[in-house]
């Protein structure tokens, strides 16, 4: 990596650089020169001196900075004299642009300033580059001066021109350069602050810089034209604010933020390569309105701030679609200001020593770093040559204790009063002494052998100190020496006491100092104390999160050799200020970007690219603020999407278009069923995403381990697993509904159906049937979070598509149906086109195992070549032929396999197609867990042995049955209900926990006319659901009398239902109604379900997509309402303002 430069002024206004190849500050060449602010990048540096001017340093380089003034000499033919510059008054001038529309002289060039020289004289162009022309003499020729010109002479040609070239050359490197004022314009008011930056704009290959500058009557200035060959600009240009400004920043890209007198922030908007100077401003508020902001700083992506304070903040959200942000973050540190580099790292001057210090830790993501580190880099030791004067004051300090010229006994009022608190100066004037010394007495004896020279003082002499015109001896460090010619001497000089300074170590002998103060050298030899920084630009310093540079490692690294830029005080400081940070808690910011696709859901209908980001903010140790950004663009125009993580309800699997995709869901974005639909580039990037944006989100709301006892079990039509952790007024009656603002995160693993109870007892079937328990549970630790990771979860599922043909009178069955038929390859509903081609696994964890072949065991039936039978393609389907039978379908199947790791072991051997838990209450214990299921088979299981501690049990006990079942449910009290395939319901008498099979089986009434197919009991309702998608109520239901009396119709547009142990009641909707492109699987809560109603009122439309539900865990009772008494309130009576009964 080349080397850069980091620019810094000292109070003083002296310049220095620090270059990330060197270890030492190199002070300018121009030892007259005062600046007070600097604004650099890494081909140059720009400054305001004290006179308020302008001046640049360009970095020198191996490539020279040429540039080639040209014009044109243009002639017309007459017959007399033949070509001469004697032009018609219609005619252009006889020395032009190339256009012809500006005169151009060769006596108008000059020099844009003293930092170019010319190198040699005018001379013609033609091909022999650059040398003098022969032959043709470089003229071009054409019929009149609009036309084109050529090199070739014709009988018509009445009019030639010729092109003159000058070379001027910038000779300026590294040196300080006044830019000139602009020509022909006026001159712009005297400058307080510049700021260079948007090289980094835009995608072309030429690069420009932009200047922006604030004048003192707070007015804002664009320089442009800055360029490799204009290194100094063309112009000014006056860009018109809301305010006065007192400070602009510049990033090296589009972003440009400015405050103003009062401490309000402006965002310059519309900037970007076509437009550099932007189109608006924007107000911004400050982190503080009781304290307005003092300096701004501006990186790629990022802006730092500093309030009146002092206190650091950096602005979130920012970027060049949101070049104003979201919100402000405190940072630790106090500082005077801050600089940010090209590569966002973040520099500033402390705002109680003056020290440089680097924000360590900043990366790409990381963007706020760790902490502040000062720079430790040591002095240039170059001195004047002999014979020349220093600019620098030479002096030897005399009649003044030892390294102070004020120490804390040095008050008018004596040594017991309280010290004077010493200013820094800011900048410096031609003689900076008075603003040292200002109203103190010292003896200053010359260099020469001079006598001293007494200055007025009120000072006190310390305590122990030597008075009058004594000299106190100096250190050998400190003494210069008399035979050394050309070396400046020390002067010493007291810029701030500190209230609990530590004194420096003095010779022996040395009266004992009771202040700690900083020794400063003149001209900065090798191995002195630094002087106290005003400004410092990092704009130019190129570094990256592997970049090893020895002035930036910390001092905890550096504690065998204090650096001598390090006083004592300052090592002090450093000690407390260890000792703060381990007692306060580092705030910090981290960005993760990413390019992705975005699903457009206004027209027009389609994938856009767009960038990605997520920003996670750590404000306290237990409260995160985290925001998810979708940068795209629409119409030629930067806009993006905000998501609070805290508002984010689910991040859903999806596979749309054979693409990796994922839905963000929100509260909002559920209610009008648009989630966030956005695909990644690999599976690989997808699972990261997922995994990245689930962290956040479980952060976000305190969520850290396994799920817990209470949670909501749910599996999406994809298989994959999503939970919710239930607030405990999730029951009670809200103004906003439950479903809306649940926040599902997935579970590693693959399933078909899951159940669950309060008991930490978990179960899942998979889709080819096999059993899973989850061994999640106990305690969280990250071994057992990598023991839970070691099982391999293995599913394989069948996916079915369906071959359809029309009979013919001609051909017979054939696949040309009707116009308003069906698909000839479709899905199950005959809606959907599915082709074997087409068919794709449910997503790219999948591969499949089989390939496509005929399903002869479907439902219904099939011939020996697996056909089914219709009168249409929207009747009944069996495996024999009619003569009405006018269609036909038949089933084909192919297998496909998932593997992933989960915290789900398998429970040989029966595979399995329902399970249910008995829905224990949160403070119920027992010593085994009742669980029931049937196999494959429809044979029904009693599973032995579940407990907390052994969630998979130890055995089946069968139960008999005298035909097969499809689905069973226990609810409270042992309540055993089971559904027979010829959808008759039956009742389990007897079961408990001494007889946990039970008896004998009660056959239950079926509604009238309609099959049911799955059920759910709880701890006194039983809800059932039939094929057609009712759900319906028992009623009558009672300890004493468990079988009910009578089926109630509650709702349609059912698919599955779940009842959970205090009663309350969800289910899986088919649709939402009114929402025809919503998915099915809607999960719904039923609203008002009491113990008095048990049926409920209303329901409330969650999130879609999903398969299953299960609520039997949650056995969190709402809040209830202090019960109200029923007779009225008593008047309180008062005797002798007492209350009395």
């Amino acid at each position: 990596m080349t080397s850069s430069l980091l620019w810094a002024v000292d109070v003083y206004g002296r310049v220095y650089s620090l270059s990330t190849a060197g270890g030492r500050w190199e002070r300018s060449k121009d030892k007259v020169l005062e600046l007070k602010k600097l604004g650099a990048v890494k081909q140059c540096c720009w400054g305001i001196g004290c006179d308020n001017q302008l001046y640049l340093n360009v970095n020198p380089s191996d490539v020279a900075i040429r540039f080639q003034e040209e014009t044109y000499e243009n002639q017309r033919w007459n017959p007399l004299e033949g070509f001469t510059d004697t032009l018609l008054p219609t005619d252009r001038w006889p020395w032009t642009d190339e256009a012809g529309l500006n005169p151009q002289p060769l006596h108008s060039f000059q020099l844009p300033s003293e930092s170019w020289e010319w190198e040699g004289d005018w001379f013609v162009h033609d091909e022999t580059c650059g040398r003098p022309s022969t032959g043709t003499g470089g003229w071009e020729y054409a019929v009149d001066f609009p036309t084109s010109f050529s090199k070739d002479k014709k009988w018509n040609s009445c009019v030639r021109r010729r092109r003159w070239l000058r070379n001027r050359r910038y000779k300026a490197f590294g040196s300080w350069s006044k830019i000139p004022l602009d020509r022909g314009r006026p001159p712009p008011q005297p400058f307080i602050d510049i700021s260079c930056g948007g090289h980094l704009m835009g995608n072309n290959s030429e690069k420009r810089l932009y200047l922006w500058a604030v004048s003192q009557q707070g007015r804002v200035w664009f320089r442009s034209g800055i360029e490799h060959l204009k290194p100094e600009g063309c112009h000014w240009e006056e860009m018109a604010g809301p305010g006065e400004v007192a400070q602009v920043s510049c990033g090296p890209g589009d972003l440009l933020w400015a405050v103003l007198w009062d401490g309000q922030l402006l965002v310059r908007r519309g900037i970007s390569s076509e437009r550099p100077k932007g189109s608006s401003w924007t107000v911004v508020e400050p982190p503080k309105k009781n304290l307005g902001a003092a300096h701004v700083s501006v990186g790629m992506y990022v802006v730092w701030a500093v309030t009146k304070d002092n206190k650091v903040w950096f602005r979130r959200g920012v970027n060049s679609h949101n070049p104003c942000g979201s919100g402000w973050i405190n940072i630790s540190g106090e500082m005077l200001m801050v600089s940010v580099g090209p590569n966002d790292q973040v520099w500033g001057v402390g705002s109680e020593d003056r020290t440089i210090y680097f924000r360590k830790g900043v990366t790409a993501s990381q963007v706020t770093g760790s902490g502040w580190t000062p720079v430790l880099a040591q002095w240039d030791s170059s001195r004047p040559p002999d014979g020349q004067p220093s600019h620098d004051f030479s002096g030897e300090m005399t009649d003044s204790s030892q390294g102070s010229v004020l120490g804390l006994a040095d008050s008018p009022a004596g040594p017991e009063s309280p010290p004077p608190k010493a200013t820094i100066p800011k900048i410096t004037s031609d003689s900076f002494i008075s603003a040292l010394v200002s109203d103190r007495e010292c003896t200053i004896k010359p260099a020469g052998g001079a006598p001293p020279t007494t200055l007025p003082t009120d000072a006190l002499p310390e305590e122990g100190a030597s008075t009058g015109d004594e000299e106190v001896p100096l250190t050998p460090s400190e003494a210069p020496s008399p035979k050394t010619p050309g070396v400046d001497p020390w002067s010493n000089v007291d810029l701030e006491e500190e209230a609990k300074g530590r004194r420096p170590a003095g010779p022996e002998g040395a009266a004992p100092q009771q202040a700690s103060v900083a020794t400063f050298p003149l001209d900065l030899p090798e191995g002195e104390e630094r002087p106290p920084w005003a400004w410092v630009s990092g704009g130019g310093c190129v570094l990256t999160s592997d970049t090893r540079i020895g002035w930036l490692e910390s001092p905890e690294d550096k504690t065998s050799s204090l650096p001598l830029s390090m006083t004592p005080a300052h090592a002090t400081a450093e000690k407390k200020k260890e000792a703060t940070d381990e007692l306060t808690f580092e705030k910090s910011v981290s960005v993760t970007k990413g390019q992705l696709r975005w699903w457009r859901d206004w027209l027009p209908h389609q994938w856009e690219h767009a960038g990605l980001a997520l920003e996670q903010a750590q404000s306290e140790p237990t409260r995160r603020e985290d925001f998810l950004y979708l940068y795209y663009t629409e119409n030629n125009e930067k806009k993006f999407l905000c998501i609070p993580i805290s508002e984010v309800t689910a991040l859903v699997p999806k596979f749309k278009e054979s693409l990796y995709c994922f839905a963000v869901y929100t509260s909002e974005r559920t209610r009008q069923r648009w989630p966030l639909l956005l695909s990644t580039h690999t599976h690989q990037d997808l699972q990261q995403w997922l995994s990245l944006l689930g962290e956040s989100c479980c952060l976000s709301r305190g969520i850290v381990g396994r799920p817990s006892e209470q949670a909501l079990w749910a599996v999406t039509s994809k298989g994959d697993i999503m939970v919710h952790e239930p607030p405990p007024n999730l029951e009670a009656p809200t103004p906003n509904p439950a479903c809306d603002n649940m926040f599902w995160y997935q579970v590693p693993g693959h399933l078909h159906t899951v159940e669950c109870n309060s008991l930490a007892v978990v179960w899942g079937i998979g889709y080819d049937g096999t059993a899973w328990v989850y061994t999640g549970h106990g305690e969280a630790s990250a071994e057992a979070d990598s023991k839970d990771q070691q099982h391999l979860q293995v599913d394989v599922r069948s996916m079915f598509i369906y071959e359809n043909q029309r009979w013919n009178p001609v051909t017979g069955y054939r696949d040309k149906g009707l116009p308003l038929d069906r698909h000839m390859w479709s899905d199950v509903s005959g809606l959907r086109e599915c082709t074997k081609a087409s068919t794709k696994p449910p997503s790219p964890q999948w591969t499949w195992v089989t390939d496509w072949a005929i399903d002869y065991s479907a439902p219904e039936g099939a011939d020996k070549e697996g056909w089914q039978y219709a009168a249409d393609f929207t009747a009944a389907y069996t495996g024999n032929k009619t003569l009405k039978d006018f269609v036909r379908r038949r089933r084909w199947v192919r297998k496909c396999k998932i593997e992933l790791p989960s915290p789900w072991v398998e429970v040989p051997p029966i595979p399995l197609s329902d399970i249910t838990i008995l829905p224990c209450l949160a403070k119920s214990s027992m010593e085994q867990v009742p669980l029931w299921a049937i196999s494959e088979r429809g044979d029904v299981l009693c599973r032995l042995g579940v407990t907390r501690d052994n969630p998979a049990g130890n055995s089946w006990l069968h139960v008999g049955t005298d035909q097969p079942f499809r689905s069973i449910s226990i609810g409270g009290g042992h309540q055993v209900w089971a559904i027979a395939r010829d959808n008759s319901v039956f009742y389990r008498g007897s079961v408990s926990a001494q007889n946990p099979a039970g008896d004998c089986w009660y056959h239950i009434p079926s509604p009238p006319k309609q099959d049911l197919k799955q059920l759910s009991v709880g701890r006194t309702s039983v809800y059932a659901v039939d094929m057609n998608g009712n759900l319906w109520y028992r009623q009558g239901v009672t300890p004493s009398y468990p079988q009910g009396t009578v089926w109630e119709l509650i709702s349609n547009n059912v698919s599955k239902v779940t009842v959970g142990p205090l009663d309350q009641v969800w289910i899986i909707a088919e649709r939402v109604p009114g929402c025809p492109s919503e998915g099915a699987g809607v999960v719904c809560h039923r609203a008002g379900v009491q113990p008095m109603l048990p049926k409920g009122q209303s329901w409330e439309f969650g999130i879609g997509g999903w398969q299953h539900l299960s609520v039997r865990g949650n056995s969190q009772e709402p809040p209830r309402a202090p019960a109200r008494s029923p007779q009225p309130p008593r008047a309180q009576k008062q005797v002798n303002g007492n209350i009395v009964a």
